[in-house]
């Protein structure tokens, strides 16, 4: 089957894109409200764009009734942020955490989520999640036909789970299988890393 994009509505384009991008990871956000409550919501138009300095890039669109998403606002207009890699066992908190709720109204209630606080860092993160970049934005961007917001966050810490983590000849390595990391496919379904496998990288 080939398909012309040009021909599809970008709402085809987005349910097609992202039953075929797969898998995703997925970024859990923690920012902060410009009344100092949180707001947390995930996002799986994500990845790792730069090493130096170290950057991640969001891409947001609008809520369903046109609106900026608040994690947008939050970002265009704050400094800080914690994006977290939630693991398989955190799906339904996840799912819980993408429901549209009113400007201020707390998501981490809703959903049960325990914070802590981080040394030296403005904004707690997520207790049980393995991994957590502790952000500032660097730079926002809007781009496209039906508008995109474009969020690079520089990693300034990282917080990963020390029962994923191992030292080998000075370098860190981090067990995958232990993070159990939760990945976005198309629709409703998520999915876990299955088999780990490693193939020898030609020279």
């Amino acid at each position: 089957m080939n398909i012309d994009l040009s021909s599809m509505s970008s709402t085809s384009v987005y349910h097609l894109m992202t039953q075929t991008i797969i898998p995703r990871p997925i970024a859990w956000v923690l920012s902060e409200n410009n009344d100092a409550s949180l707001n947390l919501a995930p996002f799986s138009y994500f990845n790792a764009v730069c090493s130096d300095p170290p950057l991640l890039m969001l891409s947001m669109g609008k809520k369903p009734n046109g609106n900026t998403k608040d994690t947008s606002a939050n970002l265009v207009e704050g400094k800080f942020c914690v994006i977290h890699i939630a693991h398989a066992q955190q799906s339904d908190q996840v799912t819980g955490t993408a429901a549209t709720l009113e400007y201020g109204e707390s998501e981490i209630e809703a959903n049960q989520i325990e914070l802590i606080s981080h040394d030296n860092w403005p904004i707690k993160r997520i207790k049980e999640s393995p991994i957590a970049y502790l952000c500032k934005v660097h730079s926002t961007q809007e781009i496209g036909n039906t508008p995109q917001q474009l969020v690079f966050a520089e990693a300034i810490e990282v917080y990963i789970d020390d029962a994923a983590v191992n030292q080998e000849n000075n370098r860190i390595k981090v067990d995958a299988l232990k993070v159990n990391p939760l990945a976005r496919l198309g629709a409703s379904q998520y999915a876990n890393l299955g088999e780990v496998f490693s193939k020898s990288r030609p020279m």
